[in-house]
């Protein structure tokens, strides 16, 4: 995917418009308008202009990007971002603040065609700004999730995980959307290792030399030595004694309700959780509006933000860009590493 990196190494990064009935198209308008993306990387907004227009008006900013056609994308301006339109929504047909087939519709193909252009080498990332799931199943019925609908569209068969990340802490979660009661059973000192070595690669990726992660534990007090349950004597330990004799930076079980406290006290980067929501809370409790989306296992960086379509204030133009900035700015420093160039000037 080199080739697709600018000289200067400024990456490119396909940006997927997304739900057209929340803050998704502000937001994208928000971002085309930042200088601190435009130094970062070069956005390839795929969509419809008209839908795009539409969010600039909202937002109130004035937009320069070039119109090009899906074939004409490497020969586009450098110095500018590009967009390619699919002519396939008129903003007229939106019903803002509802899930539709038709908005899953327009959000499935922006995505598939930013996801095709970097399987195919052509960009080095994929950003979108937010989705909605109701909607997107309705265009797309085997629509469990982001990662089940990238394997679909670019036939990946690896180990691909979600992270949640913050400028000061990230989350990795063992096992994700299943029951609460499922967990403990999901467990197994493989599948914890192969999280911890999956965070650690891609906190390398993203500019962490030698990552620090902390381990939360299972149960109350993370089992205090057995008398609330065995994951972590039996599971969770044998697993973090493993990741270090592999020389990974790793410590604990912590106990949950305060191993986040002790990340930020004590300098790790990343938090590995058990579950889905022992993370999200801490983390959206944090910084719900700087949060980032992180799809981390696939052969390109893919980023988004945290939070969801925003409904309730769509067409307001009070939508915070921060989290989508982080966004774009997270896969280009990944992007830029992957490919082994230096920083962006």
């Amino acid at each position: 995917m080199a080739a697709a990196v600018e000289t200067g190494a400024r990456p490119v990064l396909a940006l997927a418009m997304g739900d057209p009935a929340g803050v998704s198209a502000e937001l994208t308008a928000r971002l085309v308008a930042l200088p601190e993306v435009l130094d970062a990387a070069k956005l390839v907004v795929i969509g419809d202009r008209r839908v795009l227009d539409e969010g600039a008006r909202i937002a109130g900013v004035t937009l320069d990007i070039e119109m090009v056609p899906f074939d004409g994308l490497e020969g586009a301006d450098s110095g500018r971002h590009a967009f390619i339109d699919l002519r396939h929504l008129n903003p007229s047909d939106v019903k803002r603040g509802e899930a539709t087939l038709i908005g899953g519709t327009f959000a499935t193909r922006n995505f598939r065609t930013a996801l095709e252009l970097a399987n195919a080498g052509r960009v080095n990332g994929v950003c979108f700004t937010p989705f909605n799931k109701k909607a997107m199943r309705f265009a797309y019925p085997g629509y469990d999730d982001e990662i089940r609908f990238v394997a679909d569209v670019i036939g990946f068969t690896g180990k691909v995980r979600e992270f949640n990340v913050l400028d000061k802490v990230w989350n990795a979660r063992v096992t994700s959307h299943i029951p609460l009661a499922e967990v403990s059973s999901s467990l197994s000192v493989d599948l914890i290792l192969s999280e911890l070595q999956l965070t650690y690669g891609c906190l390398r990726d993203a500019g962490y030399d030698n990552p620090r992660i902390a381990v939360a534990g299972l149960n109350p007090h993370a089992g205090d030595g057995g008398s609330f349950g065995m994951e972590e004597i039996e599971i969770i330990e044998p697993a973090v004694a493993k990741a270090k004799a592999l020389g990974l930076n790793v410590e604990g079980p912590f106990p949950a309700d305060t191993v986040f406290l002790r990340a930020l006290k004590e300098g790790f980067q990343a938090v590995l959780t058990m579950y889905h929501d022992q993370g999200q809370i801490a983390m959206k409790l944090m910084g719900f509006d700087k949060g980032v989306t992180m799809m981390g296992g696939l052969p390109f960086p893919l980023c988004t933000p945290a939070h969801g379509t925003a409904y309730d204030i769509a067409g307001k133009g009070i939508a915070d860009v921060g989290a989508s900035r982080e966004a774009v700015l997270l896969a280009a420093r990944m992007a830029r590493r992957s490919a082994g160039l230096s920083a962006a000037a």
